[in-house]
């Protein structure tokens, strides 16, 4: 692809990196930008910057946060008894966005995997066992809503294991969610269910 200028080149090539994005996409979305007012860009940079030096994440679940705690955590709404055990946080929206669940959730910030190298200590699984065993804990259930894949049941297994000796019951959201999808592409009325309808969990079920 030949490029009119060295800055919109660099600028598709960047542009480029995302996601989804092939070169005549990033193309299109280079020159939109240069039609565009000057400020509109320089807006859209800054808040980038802001976006990549300023965020942060909440001391207590790992949600993405603009400060110490987030928002879900700082709730006085909240029902602070049960900790809804998600991925990541486009698992949490997911789950907001039904309107079914009002608890407290804990990232875990991906699953068990093996075969790429992340084992339980790159995720956030000790931090979760320590909200449940805080002298000052209202924890009484755990939901393990892990997406229905190998590396899924692996660290809902595995969590279930760390948690026996607790006094805390482990549930998990009903199979309405399909085996092998990822949770944040389930539709909401699926997904909500799944929350509304969760189980008990038994370790070796499927």
């Amino acid at each position: 692809m030949q490029f009119p200028s060295k800055l919109i080149e660099d600028g598709v090539n960047e542009i480029a990196k995302l996601p989804g994005i092939g070169k005549k996409t990033a193309l299109r979305l280079v020159l939109h930008l240069l039609r565009e007012e000057e400020q509109s860009t320089i807006s859209l940079a800054d808040a980038l910057v802001k976006l990549r030096t300023q965020t942060c994440y909440c001391e207590q679940c790992h949600n993405i946060s603009d400060g110490r705690l987030c928002s879900i955590c700082e709730g006085t709404h909240r029902d602070r008894s049960v900790i809804c055990v998600i991925e990541s946080t486009p698992d949490l929206m997911a789950i907001e966005n039904t309107g079914q669940y009002n608890g407290l959730y804990h990232v875990l910030g991906g699953v068990i995997s093996p075969i790429e190298g992340v084992g339980p200590a790159e995720l956030k699984i000790e931090s979760l066992i320590q909200r449940v065993t805080n002298p000052d804990s209202e924890v009484k259930e755990i939901i393990l809503a892990l997406s229905s894949t190998m590396e899924g049941d692996t660290t809902a297994f595995y969590i279930t294991k760390k948690l026996k000796t607790f006094d805390v019951q482990v549930s998990t959201i009903a199979r309405g969610v399909p085996v092998g999808s990822e949770l944040e592409y389930t539709d909401e009325i699926t997904l909500g269910r799944s929350i509304l309808s969760r189980t008990k969990y038994k370790e070796g079920s499927e």
